[in-house]
């Protein structure tokens, strides 16, 4: 045979096997096999969301076995040394983003706004930052001061300065590793303005994700010639897969999600991106790792990791900050105002503990028919242990109710009652997630409500009852709320032309405070005023099109 032949079959053999080996089960599912092989590069990338103030371990709550469980977790210089050990494993190859609400969620954040994390999150040492829909809520310059202090890369594609219409922040940042060139662009809730009170984002412009967003990452793809393109979102899960799923995407490869604080464990695949989202309150860290050959990325692998504090232990010098910078404030919120024999959370879509304990205080104070607030899935359960009633702080109030307004009342028909309702249905189940605000259903005290979530635009409710009798859709009924700074007058939690309209001299932390000091210990439980025989009692998340699991 002669030798040039010889070598082509040698070359053939090496072909085959080099393609079997690629494709065999050993080299898919072992990550530490890839990043062995001399020809491989993997880049790491850790990924926090939605920290919102959490600076220390906390009880967090997780669905095992058909069953709700409590386990600490989080915690600022825990994850520091998480993203320490991480970095020794790849170094010089790790890229560490957080996908905004840094800044809002605890009381230790609300009463210095923000500036508690400054020279926390300085001294993480995370490559970029985004901001998210919570970031605004001490106002335009004051979260553009904490960013700045934090010295650390910011980026968002659609955060405008209303005056000039010049962005807040550069839009993407670019990071390149051994050739390798990885592009982020960050983008923002749109309706930051209507989700959260409009008074907060004054001085913004907020765009929103159509085709002129797409015009925008394929030019950067190719101007900045991308190899890898993320989008680092922060508009919930539901609109995340769907963008996903958007010609929009066409150019994206992963889009690092946040806001809804799901706990994404393997990444969801779209039509052209793969979705993440690493839970919250700094209780998990996404891991997602990236193997390339010849700059092309040929694999990756994800874990969603849990901050264990008996695993990760804290590193010193962030904990050293964080007990300095808590100090001014602790005897106020480590003050005791109350005791639960029940555990006290904000996780379920439909109804949960907390949301009954604030909505009665309401109802108690107010004198009101039926007493309303926000539902969403908020804040660090209060759990008793041993058998003996669990301490509430202040600090404990602030974590599960992140926002201090004053009380609201008014009037308004069973009719506009029942017009909002379905309306507030529709925001949390909406089968096109496009039209959806969250994903958590409003709360109530004083209403009874049987629905399904399934059912079309404004026929989902199968019966309301209030306070034992049917819904009449011609009386007048009272209502309470929260006062949002930048609503009209008329409008009382999104529900419009409420009369009678008058706020209280007293917000809703007295009036909890205020309840607690007199029926503790309280014993909330969830008594079936919101059900959905579809969703059942312990419904944590509605995602369509997905065979997502929130554990």
């Amino acid at each position: 045979m002669k030798p040039n032949r010889i070598y082509t079959y040698i070359a053939l053999i090496v072909g085959v096997a080099t393609l079997i080996a690629w494709n065999s089960p050993t080299f898919n599912n072992n990550p530490q096999a890839n990043s062995d092989s001399q020809d491989t590069l993997k880049i790491t990338i850790l990924q926090t969301a939605d920290i919102h103030g959490q600076l220390d371990p906390h009880p967090e709550l997780f669905w095992e076995n058909n069953e709700i469980v409590f386990k600490k977790r989080g915690g600022l210089a825990h994850i520091k040394t998480l993203f320490d050990e991480e970095r020794k494993k790849n170094p010089g190859k790790t890229i560490i983003v957080d996908g905004g609400d840094l800044i809002q969620g605890s009381g230790y954040v609300a009463f210095s706004e923000g500036e508690v994390m400054t020279d926390v999150i300085k001294n993480m040492n995370y490559d970029v930052l985004i901001p998210g829909n919570w970031e605004v809520i001490y106002g335009k310059q004051k979260m553009l001061e904490v960013y700045e202090k934090f010295e650390t890369p910011t980026i968002v594609q659609n955060m405008k300065h209303e005056d000039s219409n010049e962005n807040l922040y550069p839009s993407y940042l670019v990071k390149e590793i051994d050739g390798v060139r990885l592009g982020f662009i960050g983008i923002n809730d749109p309706d930051v303005p209507i989700r959260q009170n409009p008074i907060f984002s004054k001085g913004i412009n907020f765009s929103q994700i159509d085709n002129s967003v797409k015009k925008f990452i394929d030019k950067v793809k190719v101007d900045e010639k991308i190899d890898v393109m993320f989008l680092v979102t922060h508009i919930g899960i539901y609109k995340q897969v769907t963008l996903a799923n958007s010609p929009i995407a066409e150019n994206v490869d992963y889009i690092l999600g946040n806001d809804t604080h799901e706990r994404v464990r393997q990444p969801i695949q779209g039509t052209y991106a793969k979705v993440t989202e690493p839970g919250a309150f700094g209780s998990f860290v996404g891991k997602l790792n990236l193997y390339f050959v010849n700059n092309k990325l040929v694999k990756d692998d994800y874990e969603l990791i849990d901050v264990d504090p008996e695993v990760y232990k804290a590193d010193p010098e962030i904990q050293a900050i964080i007990n300095k910078n808590k100090a001014p404030y602790q005897e106020n919120l480590e003050t005791i105002v109350g005791y639960t024999t029940e555990p006290l959370y904000r996780y379920l879509t439909v109804e949960n503990p907390m949301d009954n304990l604030i909505t009665d205080a309401a109802r108690w104070k107010t004198g009101a028919d039926i007493s309303i607030s926000n539902g969403f899935r908020f804040g660090n359960p209060i759990v008793p242990k041993d058998g003996k009633p669990a301490a509430i702080t202040r600090a404990n109030l602030w974590n599960l109710m992140p926002v201090n307004e004053p009380v609201k009342t008014g009037k308004a028909t069973g009719k506009q009652i029942k017009m909002w309702l379905e309306k507030e249905m529709h925001n949390a189940f909406a089968q096109n997630a496009t039209e959806r605000f969250g994903g958590w259903l409003v709360r109530f005290s004083g209403m009874k409500v049987e629905f399904n979530s399934q059912n079309d635009k404004n026929e989902r409710i199968i019966s309301i009852e209030v306070n034992g009798e049917p819904l009449d859709e011609n009386r007048y009924y009272t209502i309470s709320a929260c006062e949002r700074p930048g609503d009209p007058d008329h409008v009382l939690c999104r529900m419009p032309n409420v009369i009678d309209v008058e706020t209280k001299d007293y917000t809703i932390h007295e009036v909890v405070e205020e309840y607690l000091k007199l029926h503790s210990p309280i014993s909330p439980k969830m008594d079936g005023r919101a059900y959905c025989e579809y969703l059942g009692v312990n419904s944590f998340s509605t995602v369509p099109g997905t065979d997502y699991i929130f554990k």
